[in-house]
């Protein structure tokens, strides 16, 4: 190879990372921003009729609708993603994404079209459920298969950390114009954070088409080698895999959307605190976490996904007990700063920041993008979707948060660790070279 070749080379993997960084961001925006109306708007503007927890609960369950359409999305996506090439499915994913989100910014409430207000707003969060279920595996894989064996953990870290970029933009969008006049905020202030969504969209699109194909995909196809039904295919080869994955997602996913979504709720009607505090208290978390995913993820290059997965894990489990006992004992803004901080942005990346490369090194080529979206996705609507639904309904029980809460984030560390704990065992790890008939389930 040429030294120009390899500078070539060098910069295209800047792109594609940028790419992956940038347009995951974007989408991620985009569906947090749904997550942060949930807990502060949605459940006044189409479900009025509810006392306001129970309010909360009925917008929480729209929040968890788009998850059920993201193991479709991850099929159709990865699909075509297997068979056509992964840079085409991201332009498309990012745009359907985009699509809904500037709709929502649109959409009357219950007080001028009634129950057709709920209705339109479900089915336009099934639609960005399903954009984003097409979007995590393939700017993963790009990222990952762009790269050198060595530093694939760092290299699809990346994209994981579009994701808590996405949540700070939502949030200080979102946080700015909750600072307009309540009247005028429940109006159309609100609307504004969906509407600028098309803008970035139209960014990401811009850096996505400046990309190339991911060189694995372009030697799968050079050696005619494509799975014909690759969804299938990854199911009938790699069930076990794919089960793995999903109850990987379990504790990282909780975690997240607990410290992200959840904690609106739990802050503002528990603690009393002001909403823009705690949404403030998330972005910094947020903030700092594209930083300390990255570096997990490294870590993860050089001792390895396993351990750095599974001490994410453990403490997670660990975590769940103080953090309620310390904010309900001492309900001041440091300390709940502080305890926020540690969930968000240290416990998650030891867990967030490997996965991705993790899930790639799970399945061949030939149905990556299949088996690591099923699995990612599916592991999503167990341990994303609902999340901020059961942990408010746990809430609602009025038996207190310690003593509801805590053994459910404990449960799901547990079954995360010991999924992780299989899913790194000795051959089940497959490389750029893999074939189909070399796929052991």
């Amino acid at each position: 190879m040429t030294q120009h070749n390899v500078v070539r080379d060098k910069a295209m993997k800047r792109r594609v990372v940028l790419s992956s960084f940038f347009g995951t961001a974007v989408e991620w925006y985009d569906f947090y921003l749904y997550g942060t109306a949930s807990a502060l708007v949605f459940n006044t503007l189409f479900f009025p009729d509810f006392d306001p927890l129970v309010g909360t609960i009925a917008s929480f369950g729209t929040f968890a609708a788009g998850f059920l359409a993201r193991p479709l999305g991850g099929i159709v996506f990865g699909h075509f993603g297997d068979r056509i090439g992964r840079k085409s499915m991201l332009v498309w994913s990012l745009t359907g994404m985009g699509a809904a989100t500037f709709l929502i910014g649109l959409l009357p409430g219950y007080a001028q079209i009634g129950i057709a207000a709920p209705l339109l707003l479900i089915l336009l969060r099934l639609l960005q459920g399903f954009a984003v279920g097409g979007e995590w595996g393939g700017a993963v894989l790009m990222s990952v298969e762009h790269e050198e064996d060595n530093k694939r953990g760092l290299a699809g870290s990346w994209t994981q950390a579009g994701s808590p970029a996405g949540l700070v933009l939502s949030t200080v969008v979102f946080g700015a114009v909750s600072l307009m006049p309540q009247d005028a905020f429940m109006s159309w202030g609100w609307r504004v954070p969906f509407l600028f969504s098309a803008v970035l969209v139209v960014l990401g699109l811009v850096i996505r088409m400046k990309i190339v194909e991911s060189p694995e995909f372009a030697a799968v196809a050079k050696t005619e080698t494509k799975a014909p039904m690759p969804a299938l295919q990854a199911i009938r080869k790699h069930p076990l895999n794919i089960l793995l994955a999903a109850v990987m997602c379990l504790a990282p996913f909780v975690n997240f959307y607990m410290f992200a979504t959840f904690i609106l709720t739990y802050a503002t009607t528990e603690l009393g605190f002001d909403r823009t505090f705690v949404l403030v208290v998330v972005a910094v978390s947020g903030f700092v976490e594209i930083f300390t995913i990255p570096a997990c993820a490294a870590l993860s290059d050089r001792i390895g996904r396993r351990k750095v997965f599974l001490a994410g894990a453990v403490l997670f489990a660990i975590y769940a007990y103080p953090f309620f006992l310390i904010n309900e004992a001492l309900p001041n803004t440091t300390t709940f700063a502080i305890t926020v901080f540690i969930g968000l942005a240290i416990i998650h990346p030891f867990m967030y920041g490997p996965m991705a490369t993790l899930f790639a090194e799970l399945f061949p080529p030939q149905v990556r993008y299949s088996g690591a979206s099923l699995g990612y996705q599916i592991g999503a609507i167990l341990g994303g979707g609902f999340a901020p639904l059961i942990l408010t309904s746990l809430l609602a029980t009025g038996l207190g948060a310690i003593a509801t809460i805590p053994p459910y984030l404990v449960l799901v560390s547990v079954l995360t660790f010991v999924a992780v704990w299989f899913a790194t065992q000795p051959g089940r790890r497959f490389d750029a070279i893999s074939h189909p008939e070399e796929v052991k389930s």
